[in-house]
């Protein structure tokens, strides 16, 4: 038997300024799995996270709720644990980003970097909020766009035009947050010298530490030249002021990922067993993963790994990158009421429903999920019920009547039996590559091999004839034999069916060796019903609900301060045009042939569009709803074709593509009915 692996776990450290989604909850439940299939194996599999709760916003709602900081960050992490632990999520430890040992430790790394050379200062000129006594980030900084002049635009894009500049080309600025003009300022800032990693970078991406589809991603960054990153902060800001600099914080992308570290030490001085600098010593043989989406690669697959190599600490084994959630297809939506909290998800369904949904569909990849709803439903009842349960109910009521629930010895279909045992090390292979969906596949393959068996040996109909009860035994008897080792199988999906199955089979916890093992002349409990359907109604219920949720933040929102955090604006008409002037535009119907990031904005996305005699290249700021910029190729939409170019700092934009909607996640291109051809002019 080979040696037990060491094996810390890491997934992306939610953020301490809101609920849990849906969305969210797709990377937890997936690290869950993995690390509860890796400590049913017998190996040491530790897993940790903790709330990321520095920066300027956790500091700002925290003074519009007349409370402290660490007051909301403490309320915030007491509803996290426990919709974390409502979803069976089992961490070893969930600890804070706002922890002494996260201090010490970001404060040691730091130094190790300045001492070695890796951290520079430059002066850096900013908008200052006079009133607030603050420098402002682009998104509190709030003016007319210089272009076309639409009111209150964010600093760095404008929502109507998509134009991108410079928060000081901004007209009439203020602080979204007083409301004040601000004023340019300059600061002395601290730069972490990237670039000084590029050879080890390039050489690690490239390991097989990340997904290929990662790494080609990862290498893109890496041709087009790294830069250094600015690591600093100025007071006022929530977080770890800078040794040796009064006034002065860590970013809080700095800090956030030693709360990986922090997280752990803190465990190890509650678990004597554990040994910090075993697992994060530069040659260390224990094994180190984080799972994460794929809208933070670049921290963790850039700057975390030379901040650990600059400090002398080892790199990860590897990163595991999953894609987004999208829900019946579409992103999620608060309107449409699929923007759904982990809390209102949980007190309408069974939190199984949704791990076990999540794991049929979750590949090795970084495809988006889609969670559709008519298929949750229709899958978990025709899987989990009809196949897996119903295993166990057709026939345990013959063993208690025929038997006084006493399981016979039995060696019968040898061949069935051997079908079960060829399949493990295939599922095993799946399960430790993360490949979670064909696991769920081959696992329920079995569960139709065992419910064919039965419905064809038929036990009700030979229950009824005389001298045949032994057979009936024997039947069920290899039946709940079939039934657990279909549950050692599902048990790091659906731990809470596991532990209903072993109060039944009257077993200690279940364990991947226990399915070499057969239950003979074994005593069972009564048998309950393990698992109910899903009515449909209750995900109709949940729906609605979410949308209650949507209708109550925007009635708070009303009383929010002009411009702030969360705000919902309901957008003036405009002026008035004539019938000639609006004419004199000329849409037209645009193929997407491209469409992809652009590198150092927040907002744009480029769009390359066959307008059928020519091509054109135009910047377009509907990031935040397509972050999956691939998903939007070979899709039509409608182009402003007549619009004078616009010189950016990225480039050229030849027009401009139109979109509807509130913002942030809920910006919708607007596309033509079927039959639309590329360059055919809207009328």
């Amino acid at each position: 038997m080979s040696e037990a692996r060491k094996i810390l776990v890491t997934s992306a450290l939610p953020y301490a300024n809101g609920s849990i989604h849906l969305g969210h909850m797709l990377e937890y439940i997936q690290t869950d799995m993995w690390v509860r299939y890796q400590k049913l194996r017998g190996n040491t599999c530790t897993y940790v996270c903790a709330d990321d709760a520095h920066g300027s916003a956790i500091m700002l709602r925290a003074e519009k709720e007349g409370i402290t900081p660490e007051q909301l960050i403490a309320n915030v992490q007491t509803e996290h644990m426990t919709d974390f632990a409502d979803f069976l999520v089992d961490f070893d430890n969930f600890h804070s980003t706002h922890a002494e040992e996260n201090r010490e430790l970001s404060t040691a790394i730091y130094l190790k970097l300045r001492d070695n050379g890796h951290i520079a200062t430059r002066s850096v000129t900013q908008y200052f909020d006079p009133e607030k006594g603050m420098f402002l980030a682009d998104r509190f900084i709030k003016g007319t766009c210089p272009k076309c002049a639409a009111e209150d635009q964010y600093g760095d894009n404008c929502e109507k035009c998509g134009a991108t500049y410079e928060p000081t080309e901004l007209k009439n600025p203020r602080s979204a947050i007083s409301g004040a003009t601000p004023v340019l300022k300059d600061s002395k800032h601290f730069f972490f010298k990237l670039p000084d990693f590029e050879a080890m970078l390039k050489e690690w991406t490239r390991s097989g530490a990340l997904q290929e589809s990662v790494a080609n991603k990862i290498a893109e960054w890496l041709d087009g030249g790294l830069q250094e990153w600015d690591i600093s902060r100025d007071a006022p800001y929530f977080g770890f002021e800078i040794p040796d600099e009064p006034g002065k914080y860590f970013y809080v992308w700095l800090d956030a990922p030693v709360g990986y570290m922090a997280s752990f030490k803190n465990l190890c001085a509650r678990r004597p067993e554990l040994d910090f600098d075993e697992y994060w010593k530069k040659d260390s043989t224990a094994e180190l993963y984080h799972f994460i989406g794929k809208d933070i690669i670049n921290f963790h697959a850039l700057f975390w790994p030379a901040m650990l190599e600059g400090a002398g600490f080892r790199k990860p084994t590897a990163l595991n990158v999953h894609g987004y959630l999208t829900v019946n297809g579409q992103k999620m939506s608060k309107s449409r009421g699929t923007f759904v909290k982990a809390r209102t998800y949980l007190d309408h369904l069974n939190p199984e429903y949704l791990r076990y949904y999540y794991a049929s569909k979750l590949g090795r990849g970084v495809d988006d999920l889609d969670l559709n709803l008519e298929d949750f439903v229709q899958k978990v009842n025709s899987d989990l019920v009809g196949k897996v349960v119903n295993i166990a109910s057709r026939c345990a009521g013959f063993i208690h009547k025929g038997n006084a629930g006493v399981l016979v010895s039995t060696d019968i279909e040898p061949e069935l039996r051997a079908s079960f045992s060829e399949a493990l090390p295939s599922i095993a292979d799946a399960y430790e590559k993360r490949d979670f969906a064909r696991a769920m596949r081959e696992v329920m393959h079995l569960a139709d091999l065992a419910n064919a068996w039965i419905a064809d040996k038929a036990p009700w109909a030979l229950n009824k004839a005389e001298g045949k009860q032994a057979e009936v035994q024997a039947i069920c008897a290899l039946g709940i034999n079939l039934f657990r080792q279909l549950i050692i199988l599902l048990k790091p999906v659906l731990p809470n069916l596991a532990k209903a199955a072993e109060d039944f089979l009257n077993v200690a916890p279940l364990s991947w060796t226990d399915l070499d093992t057969q239950l003979a002349n074994h005593q069972l409990n009564p048998f309950t019903p393990l698992m109910t359907r899903i009515e449909p109604a209750k995900v109709e219920a949940m729906v609605e609900a979410s949308k209650e949720d949507l209708a109550a933040t925007a009635e708070a929102s009303q009383d929010s301060a002009p411009g702030g955090n969360g705000e919902l604006v309901k957008e003036p008409l405009a002026e008035t045009i004539d019938f000639n002037t609006f004419a004199a535009v000329d849409l037209r119907i645009a193929l997407i042939e491209k469409c992809e990031f652009v590198e150092g904005a927040d907002k744009l996305l480029r769009l390359t569009l066959d307008i059928g005699d020519a091509k054109r290249n135009v910047f377009s700021g509907i990031k935040s709803a397509y972050p999956d910029p691939s998903k939007l190729e070979g899709r039509l939409t409608l182009y402003v074709a007549n619009l004078a170019a616009r010189k950016m700092k990225f480039g050229v934009s030849e027009g401009m593509v139109l979109a509807a909607g509130p913002g942030g996640e809920e910006i919708y291109l607007l596309s033509p009915d079927s039959g639309a051809k590329p360059g055919q002019r809207v009328h």
